[in-house]
């Protein structure tokens, strides 16, 4: 592999694990549109949805452990979120990861599409600012939480995301999770479901190993230090930042669908 594409690849994952650890996501919303589109701006083969997607899965995974590393004394971790969610999501990330196989490189990036969409529609909904004073004793709806993550699991199977750009927006307007936690949860949350969505797309053959390498090891680096950025910035700068970059992301995967 070419020593330029090599630093060209380490780049894409050191900038979406950063962005993935400050803001509690897995990363594949940024780092899958990158992917699609960066390498081709610099002469280099593109990858296709599903190599994109199999990359993703197995980057999510790794970072998702690195980032829930990062906050893991900082007391944001909701136990029982993330067990009941985490379950549900890695439930339907099975099903989407090995459902995948079966949709086509068009409706794989539809699917990704209409994710981020929602995620952003989501984003911009005003929300009730909730007292982080008190955050262990955050309650939540149970039964809600559970049916939400097990349909942001299919979706996120079938895109190799870990489903925290999802998540997140789910914990902050309907679970009413304050913020800080709502972002370390939803690692922890993303690293079981990208499990599951790793199994399927390696199963299916929809990874191509030594790019993942690469990135992973980038994200490895990266994602602890932007968990370390997060818990020193404002929650509603966390929040536009993460609504902005989702949004930026469904409008050029729409652009690119139409």
């Amino acid at each position: 592999m070419e020593f330029y594409y090599v630093v060209l690849l380490f780049m894409l994952g050191f900038i979406g694990s950063f962005l993935s650890g400050m803001l509690g996501i897995g990363g594949a919303i940024i780092k899958y549109p990158m992917l699609l589109m960066i390498p081709p701006l610099f002469g280099y083969q593109a990858f296709t949805a599903h190599a994109v997607s199999g990359i993703s899965a197995l980057d999510v995974l790794f970072v998702s452990i690195a980032g829930v590393l990062g906050y893991r004394n900082a007391g944001y971790l909701h136990k029982s979120l993330i067990l009941l969610m985490g379950s549900f999501v890695l439930l339907g990330s099975l099903l989407g990861s090995f459902g995948s196989e079966y949709l086509t490189e068009t409706q794989v990036n539809v699917v990704y599409g209409y994710l981020a969409l929602l995620a952003a529609i989501m984003m911009f909904i005003p929300k009730k600012r909730i007292d982080e004073s008190h955050i262990e004793q955050v309650p939540f709806n149970k039964p809600l939480a559970a049916i939400l993550a097990f349909f942001v699991g299919i979706g996120s199977g079938i895109v190799g995301a870990g489903g925290g750009f999802l998540l997140i927006p789910i914990m902050l307007l309907i679970l009413r999770i304050p913020t800080r936690m709502a972002i370390a949860s939803s690692l922890a949350i993303t690293l079981i479901s990208s499990f599951a969505g790793s199994i399927g797309k390696i199963a299916t053959g929809q990874v191509e190993y030594l790019p993942a390498l690469i990135i992973i090891l980038a994200g490895l680096v990266a994602a602890p230090i932007g968990a370390k950025v997060s818990t020193k910035l404002n929650t509603e700068v966390l929040e536009n930042i993460l609504a902005f970059l989702i949004l930026g992301t469904a409008v050029k995967i729409w652009i690119d669908i139409l």
